[in-house]
Parts: C-alpha cells; structure tokens; sequence
C-alpha cells in the first residue's frame, strides 16, 4: 500500500477529529477564539477598510446564507466569510502562533462561521471542523519555519503565510462542515492551493491590502470547497509534489514532519497566543513590564531614563528608527513602537490593561506620553534572544529622578500557554471591543452563546446580534 500523501494524512485526520475525539483543552481553546474573532470585528467595524469590504460583499447579490458582522441581511457564504475575515484581521488584535508568526483565527474562524450557519450545522460540529482547520493552518505555517534562521521562509519570500495557510485551513474546515469525506477533503486542499495567496510589501511601503488578506482567504476556503462538491478535484500532492504548494511558496524548502508529526495526537490549537493588547505583538511583553513597575508605585513624572531590552531581531520593528518611535505621529504608528508600549504601561488604561481606546492618534501625540517616550532608549538584550522567536520577551530598566534603578522582565507572553487568558478575561476583551458599537444585552447574549457554542443547534443566534451596528466611520 502506497505511503499516504501530507494531503491524504491531513484529510484522514480531519475526518477522524470529530468532536467526542477532541481534547478538552482544544474545545476550550475555540470557543474562546471565536469570542475573541466576533468582537475584534465589531471593533474593526468602523473603519474605511471594512466599510469597503462590506459595500464589495452587498452589491455581489446572491443567495442569503449567512451573517457578517455588521451587515443587517444574510449574504452568501463567501462573501459573509470575506467580510468577517477582512475585520477580524484590521485592527492587528487576533490571535498568533509561535514561532510561526501565523494569525490562524481570522481565516479559518469566518470560514467555518458562514459555511455552518449556510448549512446549519450544531456547534459540535463547529468546535470540531474550526479545531482541524486551525491545526491545518498552524502545521503548513510550521512547514515553512526555519529553525536555523529563527524565521519564516514565507516571509523571507515576501509572502504573508497568514492567508496563504489560512486558506488552505479553512477549506478543510469548510470542507468538514459540507460534510465531506475524506478524497473531497484531499480535493478542497488542491483546490484552495491554487487560490491561497497574500503578499507584504504593504508592511512596507504602505497600503490598506493586508487587511483584505484573512477575508480574501476565508472566501478562497469556502469557495474551494463549494467547487469541489459540484465537480473540482485537485492533485493529491499538492503539498509535496513537484509542483506543488511547498514548491510553489518556499522553492522546496520544508519539514513534512511539521505537517504529520504527532497528528491526531499533539494539538497546536491551545498553544495559539491571544493578544490581551491591540498593538504589534513584538511590544506586549513590554507594556507587561511597564505596568508591572507602575503596580510597585512608579509613575511617570518619576522617570529619568528608561531602557528596553527585547530580542534583536524585533528592534527594528520596534525600536529603529528611534526618534520615530518615540514620536509616534498616528495611532499605527503607535501600536509598532517600543517608547509607546512601555508609556501604555505606566500610564495604564482599559480593556485587560490595555485597549483601544489607549491607542489612538490624540494620544500618540500627547505631551505627556511623548515627554516619557523621549526618555526611552530600545535595545537588544541576550537573555531574550535566547528565548525569541517561541517568545518575544522584555526587560526593562528605569531610571527614577529620585536616583532609584528598578528593572521588571517579562520573559513569557501574556496570552500563551505559559500565562494563559481565562475565558472571563477574554470576555472582557471582548466586551470592551464589542460594546462600544453594541448595546449590553446583545454583548451579554453573543459572550453567553459562545461560552457554550459547542451546545448550539445553530449558529445564527451567535451571529445575528452582531449585525445592526451603528453607522459610523473613522481613519
């Protein structure tokens, strides 16, 4: 008996994980994510981005199947998976995998939403196909790490592995919650390989495309998998093969053994990273830092010098150049600067420490928080490249006016398995995202409904809430 293809392994584990099968920590693990997706996209809401995303999916017409978020009347598959998937990676708050640097949630959770409502598929049937579609995305992401480099060989390409191996999860979530067996599973992969796609340059030089690049992959997911049950196949090895996706993205370079090593039996799905603030992910441990140094009474006005020290290869996201990043001009800006995470801390704000509202432009230019990024220096630290990139870790050093030196590290994210957040701090996230566009009573229904989706009948109650927000637009 011929050895199975990486595209055969996955499509048999897929059909396999149903939902009795599913460890415990992993049914946890996606009912927090979908909680966490559903309310970064009401806050994304507002935004021009979205408004865009949303007038695309309204005037494409179809058939009504399921709910975006933000959108009173039930779209088609597709578009209400683009939709969703376009808010839940604009604001840069979802979900990240280590070291693979993949945001897996915003792709495959859209996905397998619109095609479960289009179908009317229970919860357990959810839990299950977003659980597989996640572990899909995670595994290909890792394929194409590089343990030696400490980075991705996607990236090095120019390629955005988020929707690139979002894509190619969420049609075998898709695919799950169509209900088809394990050959369409193996088709839906050759299909959605042709379709995945997202390149960076935009991190860059600018432009507003990458937050089309989960809702573009959520839409190839779903749209892959419609193909294939009216006729599409695609190659069994479309991973592997000689001209296929490992080929095609990294010119062979990969490790099958990320993609079915342990399958079945070692989830990466628990160990995804929440991000508990809403800024580049390379500052949190920072910001954990400074609120820890103004929980033992430090305040601002106190400090004469600051010095952060994080893992060298995030200095220049974070760090250079420095007088830029200690004059943030936007909120943007803001959420990629080291001065400004560590002036978040100590000037404490909402959310879980943290949330929108300390980071918009009227505060990435006020006085006060400018006066202390100006204090703040950003540099390599050993003790973090040692840990970097399955943490981004800070240690900061301050300096006070009244000649004291304190220093606090943060050598393990908040929001990974090693300080991981409870469903009731995630539903605080979740309400301080939500409830700013929400009244209280929906905020309080959609938390409730999530904290059992696994429960459910049907998901329309889950998503229903969310779609009569008010008309509102900002930069």
């Amino acid at each position: 008996m011929a050895e199975p293809t990486l595209a055969q392994a996955l499509a048999e584990f897929a059909v396999t994980a149903t939902y009795p099968r599913l460890p415990g920590d992993v049914v946890d693990s996606v009912r927090k994510r979908v909680l966490d997706i559903l309310g970064i996209a009401v806050a994304a809401s507002p935004l021009p981005t979205s408004a865009a995303a949303c007038a695309h999916a309204t005037e494409q017409g179809g058939r009504a199947q399921a709910h975006a978020v933000g959108i009173p009347d039930p779209l088609p598959a597709t578009m209400a998976a683009f939709v969703n998937g376009v808010l839940a990676h604009s604001l840069d708050y979802d979900d990240t995998h280590l070291p693979s640097v993949l945001h897996p949630s915003a792709s495959v959770v859209p996905a397998a939403l619109a095609v479960a409502e289009a179908v009317g598929a229970s919860g357990e049937r959810t839990v299950a196909a977003i659980a597989v579609g996640l572990e899909v995305c995670v595994r290909l992401g890792m394929a194409g790490y590089d343990p030696r480099a400490g980075n991705s060989v996607f990236f090095e390409h120019g390629q955005h592995a988020t929707s690139i191996c979002g894509a190619m999860g969420g049609a075998v979530a898709a695919a799950l919650l169509y209900g088809m067996d394990a050959s369409d599973i193996v088709h839906s992969l050759g299909v959605a390989a042709s379709m995945a796609s997202g390149v960076i340059e935009a991190n860059r030089t600018g432009g507003t495309v990458k937050r089309m690049h989960c809702g573009w992959a959520a839409h190839a997911a779903v749209s892959a998998a419609q193909l294939v049950r009216h006729g599409f196949t695609g190659p069994p090895t479309v991973l592997e093969g000689r001209f296929g996706f490992f080929q095609a993205w990294l010119h062979g370079e990969f490790d099958p053994g990320a993609v079915t090593g342990g399958l079945g039996e070692e989830w990466s799905v628990p160990g995804i990273f929440f991000k508990p603030y809403p800024a580049n992910h390379f500052t949190h441990a920072a910001v954990d830092a400074a609120m820890a140094l103004r929980e033992q009474g430090l305040r601002p006005d106190d400090v004469a010098w600051a010095e952060l020290g994080v893992a060298g290869p995030t200095v220049r996201t974070i760090g250079e150049p420095l007088d830029a990043k200690r004059e943030p001009q936007t909120a943007y800006m803001a959420q990629f600067s080291g001065p400004y995470a560590v002036a978040a801390g100590l000037f404490g704000g909402g959310g879980l420490g943290v949330g929108l509202d300390d980071y918009t432009d009227a505060l990435a230019t006020d006085a006060a928080r400018r006066a202390l990024m100006a204090k703040v220096t950003v540099v390599a630290d050993p003790r973090c490249d040692a840990i970097f990139p399955h943490q981004f870790p800070a240690v900061l050093r301050v300096g006070t006016t009244g000649g004291r030196e304190l220093a606090a590290e943060v050598l393990a994210n908040r929001g990974g398995p090693q300080r991981p957040l409870s469903y009731d701090e995630l539903a605080v996230k979740f309400r301080d995202n939500a409830a700013r566009l929400l009244p209280d009573r929906a905020v309080d229904r959609v938390q409730e409904l999530a904290a059992g989706l696994q429960a459910l009948d049907d998901l329309s109650p889950l998503l229903r809430p969310l779609t009569r927000l008010p008309l509102t637009s900002t930069s």
